[in-house]
């Protein structure tokens, strides 16, 4: 009898049918994301999972999936699984990196440019039809890039590929990590290792790549703002918990940073009442940073790699744990 497969949303078509010559595939078709209570009732049939950052994977479920081999999740963050939860049930975990760190660190870069020279802020002004005459020499001004001092936070795939981007424009990049990287990198990339404070007082851009963890929750609030210049901007296309949004919004409204761009947030989607919607230095895109055709076709073949490699008890391409 065929192993049993359970997506808790659609995935390609060609990834569906690779599955489906292989095992009983179910995909759920409902509202997404899908119910704790069905994901739960799924969880205690099936041998393997396909699932997606938004679905949340805890000791409880997985302490029911008796039968289940591997979990392969739609994504390089793996923080919505209990992986130590995972590893004590025998249960491999597969994710997607690498294949989308282009496309990350090209909306990063993206977001950067366009807060700093306010281009969406000046698509609001012109469909809400707030033009009303042609700008002065001191009106609606952004800010270069050129010779300003970027801030990577977390110089791993994606902020190492940001970095090279930056350096095209030639911006003075300044990084902290957890340990510097070796001196012939840091030659090749063009930038310097600071630490944590010294990145936040000097950076006239922050951009973060590190993933949500106990030790980054909510890591840039009050404080960490109050701490950077007045002028710098905050971009951020890693994970929303990272910041404290009120922070945030209470940092913007009162000019404590000159502005932020952020691709993800604490609790998604998040719509139109959001206290950030009401804000005008900020720019906002709805979690969009592996949102490319290659990319994203890419990730879908490596999931179903990993699935497969998993389900025959093996370790997926792409393993966190064992």
């Amino acid at each position: 009898m065929k192993k049993k497969v359970f997506l808790t949303r659609k995935l390609h078509d060609f990834a569906i049918k690779d599955l489906k010559k292989h095992y009983q595939v179910e995909v759920h078709t409902g509202k997404i994301p899908i119910s704790r209570r069905k994901l739960e009732s799924k969880m205690e049939i099936i041998d393997g999972l396909i699932c997606f950052p938004y679905d949340q994977i805890d000791n409880i479920m997985l302490n029911k999936a008796k039968g289940l081999k591997v979990i392969s999740t739609f994504s390089v963050g793996f923080d919505h699984i209990d992986i130590e939860s995972a590893k004590k049930n025998k249960i491999r975990v597969g994710y997607t990196p690498e294949i989308l760190t282009d496309a990350t660190a090209d909306l990063a870069f993206s977001l950067m440019i366009d807060i700093m020279r306010r281009v969406s802020e000046g698509d609001r002004i012109i469909r809400g039809g707030n033009w009303k005459k042609i700008f002065g020499a001191y009106d609606y001004v952004g800010m270069d890039l050129q010779k300003k001092t970027l801030g990577i936070f977390g110089l791993g795939r994606i902020g190492s590929t940001f970095a090279k981007r930056a350096k095209s424009f030639d911006m003075k990049i300044i990084y902290n990590n957890r340990k510097p990287l070796p001196k012939s990198k840091e030659k090749k990339l063009g930038v310097k290792f600071v630490s944590f404070e010294q990145l936040l007082k000097q950076s006239d851009v922050i951009s973060i790549h590190v993933p949500h963890t106990p030790q980054t929750h909510q890591l840039f609030n009050k404080k960490i703002f109050e701490k950077m210049k007045k002028s710098a901007f905050l971009i951020n296309t890693a994970r929303g918990k990272i910041i404290n949004e009120n922070d945030l919004v209470d940092s913007l409204k009162k000019k404590k940073i000159g502005g932020a761009a952020l691709d993800v947030f604490e609790f998604e989607p998040i719509g139109k009442s959001h206290p950030f919607t009401k804000i005008s230095n900020i720019t906002l895109t709805p979690h969009i940073g592996s949102s490319t055709e290659e990319t994203r076709a890419k990730m879908a073949e490596i999931t179903v790699k990993n699935l497969h490699l998993g389900i025959r008890g093996k370790k997926p391409r792409f393993s966190v744990g064992f």
